[in-house]
C-alpha cells in the first residue's frame, strides 16, 4: 500500500484499515509462533502500512487542529 493511495482516504475509511491491518498483524504472529507462516516478511509489510495508515491519521489530525 502506497502513502499516496492512504491519503486519498477520509478518516473513517482509515480507521477500518487500521483495524483491519492490526487484525492482520495478529494472525500473522500467531501463524508464526505456531509455525505455520509462509513469508516472514509479510509481518514486516503489514507493520510499516500500519505505521503509514497512523501517520495520515495523525496529519488529519493536526490540519483538523489548525483549522479550527
Amino acid at each position: 500500500m502506497k502513502a499516496k493511495e492512504i491519503r486519498e482516504k477520509s478518516m473513517p475509511e482509515l480507521k477500518e484499515q487500521l483495524a483491519k491491518l492490526k487484525e492482520e498483524l495478529f494472525n500473522l504472529r500467531f501463524q508464526h509462533a505456531i509455525n505455520q507462516l509462509d513469508n516472514p516478511m509479510r509481518i514486516a509489510a503489514v507493520k510499516k502500512d500500519i505505521a503509514r495508515v497512523q501517520t495520515v491519521i495523525r496529519e488529519l489530525e493536526l490540519q483538523d487542529g489548525a483549522n479550527a
